[in-house]
């Protein structure tokens, strides 16, 4: 199920389905994001674990720090990517990236009985701190992603 929610004036696109979420790395999450990360990851994860628990009666079986730094690294991956790309101009290595920049920018959250990654992202929870001090405080001004 598709969903946006209006977040601080940003569109945040999520989907949701059994046992996983699906939270795209946008122009918009990037917005969202931009010089208050853990204020907006509080506010973003009970948004999203507040409508799976409406949308199919259960909770979300991972935990939220587990959720935020699965995202972060995704959005951090994307935010390395295209800066890599923005400089580096060897065209077959711009196409590489790129296919590694299609997986950054959808965030697959699932359970531990769909996603056979849970185990890392619940591990690097206990990092999340200095995990989140990896996105750029000024994230958006970046002027790298636009869609």
């Amino acid at each position: 199920m598709n969903k946006f929610y209006e977040l601080e004036n940003c569109k945040i696109r999520v989907d949701l389905e059994p046992q996983l979420i699906r939270v795209y790395s946008d122009a918009e999450l990037w917005r969202f994001l931009d010089g208050k990360p853990n204020l907006r990851f509080d506010l973003l994860i009970e948004t999203i674990k507040a409508a799976y628990q409406n949308c199919y009666g259960k909770e979300l079986n991972i935990t939220n720090d587990s959720l935020v730094v699965e995202i972060v690294v995704h959005v951090y991956c994307d935010y390395i990517g295209l800066g890599f790309n923005r400089f580096v101009r060897i065209h077959w290595v711009q196409n590489l990236v790129a296919k590694l920049l299609k997986r950054a920018e959808i965030v697959d959250c699932g359970e531990k009985d769909v996603d056979s990654n849970r185990w890392i992202w619940d591990y690097l929870s206990k990092f999340k701190k200095p995990i989140l001090k990896l996105l750029p405080k000024n994230l958006n001004a970046t002027n790298l992603k636009n869609h």
